[in-house]
């Protein structure tokens, strides 16, 4: 059956109920832009009336939701007049009107949730809050997709383990599968296509250059070495695994797994004598904070480190551990921004084909790609490599509690082993598939 006509839809709608007429043109143009009513989707719907309408439209916000759900009506798309004058779609208008936007933006994130129709994050994809022409493209086909299952009964209604393992394998399915509108290509590939194009054209002619190359490269996932790795990480999973870590008084690691970490991977220590403690051994420290607080593998009870739920999901799942890990490489720490993981972003992917460079070099190459960025030193000039200091030591201990580099020593050349360099592609590969978030959303 044919979609309604929106001229003709509103032609009869003011003959019949003129007073209404008017309100409900502009809410159509506002929700389908000049498109065909076929082109909507319940989540286009919920979107205008829950978030456009009450912040982008001005006049009686509840006529225009009743006159839409009036033209609705007349072209026969009940259940999309039925959100029109809903219970809901009141509520929402209500607490933006007395409470505000952000209150507003709470409760039309809850109710579209509270739908089924908007395509959940997946393990293969987070979506953005910025999407690009492909990734909009995607989502809106998925949301289509799971309104389609829905209706159909494909899917129970939203509420329960069913219902949201079915929305994530549904959502999963329809990410992976060859379209033939695409040309036997899936989604997710366009999707990520995308993200890495936009990776790749950043700021800064120098830094193009530099990730041009990686583009091809990173298309697919970058799988974990066969031969031994992360050695030290397994060594503080085993420990967690069977009995704990065990702590001292303070809370720190036991003198005696410190002297172990030592001897087994030839760590700097801050003394040149006997190691007192954790203290003495700033990469172990940097090892346990990459577990604790962005791994989320051990946490403390008691005065021991024990294996976590998700530490346990990790050890069991050597591909999915490997990602993980090697994400931690570009991830920001505490106080650290952008500039500070753009500097680790340029050095890895000066690193990751084997190059090896003294420290001074290294640093002088990535403060020409940050500069060529834009970015600038406190004062306002060029960002040298004395400037590059903080950001570069915290990107060693990172490298070094992994073991990813040939030698642990700071003043050596620097040079990522063949564990490090697929390190260094995995983790390039995550941050350029990010999802893109407006500033302030996590």
């Amino acid at each position: 059956m044919p979609a309604p006509d929106v001229a003709a839809l509103l032609a009869e709608l003011e003959r019949a109920e003129p007073d209404v007429a008017d309100s409900a043109r502009v809410a159509v143009e506002w929700l389908t832009g000049g498109e065909a009513l076929e082109t909507i989707s319940q989540l286009d719907v919920c979107e205008f009336l829950w978030y456009a309408l009450p912040i982008k439209v001005t006049g009686d916000r509840h006529g225009i939701a009743r006159a839409l759900g009036r033209l609705f009506e007349l072209g026969g798309m009940e259940r999309y007049a039925a959100l029109c004058d809903s219970p809901t779609t009141t509520r929402i208008l209500r607490v933006y009107a007395r409470d505000g936007e952000e209150a507003g933006t709470a409760a039309y994130q809850e109710a579209v949730e509270a739908t089924g129709v908007l395509p959940p994050d997946v393990p293969e994809l987070s979506w953005s809050s910025i999407m690009g022409p492909e990734e909009l493209g995607a989502h809106v086909a998925c949301a289509a997709a799971l309104e389609l299952a829905l209706v159909s009964g494909e899917l129970p209604q939203p509420g329960g383990k069913t219902f949201l393992k079915g929305r994530l394998d549904l959502t999963r399915r329809w990410l992976n599968s060859p379209r033939p509108e695409l040309g036997g290509d899936c989604w997710l590939h366009r999707v990520h296509g995308e993200r890495l194009n936009r990776w790749v054209l950043g700021r800064g002619r120098a830094r193009r250059e530099l990730a041009q190359p990686f583009e091809v490269r990173l298309h697919a996932p970058v799988p974990a070495p066969e031969e031994p790795h992360l050695a030290s990480l397994w060594w503080l999973l085993d420990w967690a695994e069977t009995g704990g870590v065990p702590l001292t008084q303070k809370f720190n690691i036991a003198r005696a797994l410190v002297v172990e970490s030592v001897e087994l991977f030839g760590w700097d220590t801050l003394t040149s004598g006997t190691v007192r403690g954790e203290a003495d051994v700033p990469t172990l420290t940097m090892l346990r904070e990459i577990m604790m607080g962005e791994l989320k593998a051990v946490r403390r009870t008691g005065r021991k480190l024990v294996l976590t739920s998700r530490g346990r999901k990790l050890a069991d799942n050597p591909d999915l551990l490997w990602t993980a890990v090697t994400a931690t490489l570009l991830t920001p720490a505490k106080g650290e921004h952008d500039f500070e993981v753009s500097i680790r972003e340029s050095a890895l992917m000066l690193l990751a084909d084997g190059a090896a460079y003294s420290y001074p070099d290294l640093c002088e190459s990535v403060a020409e790609v940050v500069n060529g960025e834009g970015w600038r030193s406190a004062a306002g000039a060029q960002v040298s490599a004395r400037d590059l200091g903080g950001p570069m030591g915290e990107f060693q201990r990172r490298l070094d509690a992994l073991d990813l580099r040939v030698s642990c020593d700071w003043r050596s050349t620097w040079q990522l082993t063949p564990v490090g360099q697929a390190a260094a592609l995995s983790a390039l590969r995550t941050q350029a598939l990010r999802p893109r978030r407006y500033a302030g959303l996590g």
